[in-house]
């Protein structure tokens, strides 16, 4: 009877280190599990960031040139894809032209919408950037390839010289010349930057508006102070 006791004992010992190695198990592999999710959260905190730090603008403005599909819930002959003009207008059925350069597509639609309502009743807008065209970038002077780039993303002066094709041998590379144009009328702006400042002193690599003009004088132009 003795002998049956005692290993009944050492039966329900070793169930018990059985469940409690069970149960160290079990919370060590969840907190692996954890660990990798706190992990994969970071990962994905950072990634959304680094996408976030390529964007040119929050919200999107509408500019000349840019092509907008502009659509009315259930009438088809009202909708349309349009072009903004270089008067900074859409011209629509119904209620005629509509200014859309500076306009979020949100506040274009929320217009239309209103417009609208002269004619029918509770419309229902809805607006898609098509073509992005009022989003660039011009460069000229002595660089690899010189013209019109499109501003889609976030764009520094040297990643706009690499698009260029980089810097020709006899270029000026203290006086690489911003011009920026004025807000709202204003006197335009011209900022002067050294690449070598930027390369080697840690000078600041300007970030590209949409309408800039980036120069890159040579050796063989005149220089003006």
């Amino acid at each position: 009877m003795r002998t049956y006791v005692q290993h009944s004992r050492v039966l329900a010992l070793i169930l018990s280190i059985g469940v409690v190695s069970g149960l160290f198990l079990a919370g060590m592999v969840q907190a692996q599990m954890d660990e990798r999710q706190q992990t994969l959260e970071a990962e994905r905190a950072e990634n959304r960031a680094e996408k976030r730090a390529l964007i040119v603008i929050n919200d999107y403005i509408v500019g000349p040139e840019d092509i907008l599909e502009i659509s009315v819930w259930r009438n088809p002959d009202l909708s349309r894809e349009v072009m903004v003009r270089p008067d900074g207008r859409i011209s629509l059925p119904l209620i005629g032209d509509v200014t859309a350069v500076g306009s979020t597509t949100a506040e274009l639609r929320d217009e239309i919408t209103e417009k609208l309502k002269s004619y029918k009743e509770n419309p229902t807008v809805a607006i898609v950037v098509k073509a992005v065209n009022s989003y660039y970038f011009y460069v000229q002077g002595a660089v690899g390839s010189i013209g019109k780039f499109p501003l889609l993303s976030r764009t520094t002066l040297l990643q706009a010289l690499a698009l260029a094709g980089g810097l020709a041998p006899d270029a000026v590379r203290s006086r690489i010349t911003i011009f920026r144009a004025g807000i709202d009328g204003g006197a335009p702006e011209k900022v002067i930057v050294s690449y070598d400042d930027i390369i080697l002193r840690g000078g600041e690599n300007v970030v590209l508006k949409p309408g800039d003009t980036l120069v890159v004088p040579s050796e063989t132009m005149v220089l003006l102070p």
